[in-house]
């Protein structure tokens, strides 16, 4: 079994919090003040998981400066008060940010016994195998 500090305790629980008042926000008609504590509980929870320095150096390479300025703006948007723009925009940003990670989650989902098996279905295999593909990294 995986050994987690305090800290990444600590993390798991923001993280997790952050994705509930995101999903909760966008499911009340994107709900400003949901979205807005989502965000900076998400991002707090990153931190708090892989360490600061991870984070600056996750976020801020040279080859993901798109990426992070479409997911920091969209943050930035949500926080000023137009939740619908930046939602797109910091949607757009974490699918440049973490596609590198997506075809490891599709390959992980794909050996679990149910979630797999619905992966498998005609009219999902087709965007699936797309998300999964390891050559889009540009």
């Amino acid at each position: 079994m995986i050994s987690l500090t305090d800290s990444q305790k600590i993390g798991m629980g923001l993280t997790g919090f952050g994705v509930f008042f995101l999903f909760f926000g966008m499911i009340l008609f994107f709900d400003k003040a949901l979205l807005a504590i989502g965000n900076i509980l998400f991002v707090a929870g990153l931190s708090f998981v892989i360490g600061l320095e991870r984070t600056f150096r996750f976020f801020f390479q040279k080859h993901k400066v798109k990426a992070t300025s479409f997911f920091l703006g969209g943050v930035f948007v949500v926080l000023i008060g137009w939740p619908m723009v930046g939602m797109v925009l910091e949607i757009y940003g974490f699918f440049l940010l973490f596609r590198g990670f997506f075809p490891v989650a599709v390959g992980f989902i794909r050996r679990v016994p149910i979630l797999g098996s619905l992966l498998n279905l005609p009219g999902i295999s087709g965007f699936v195998d797309k998300v999964g593909e390891s050559n889009n990294m540009v």
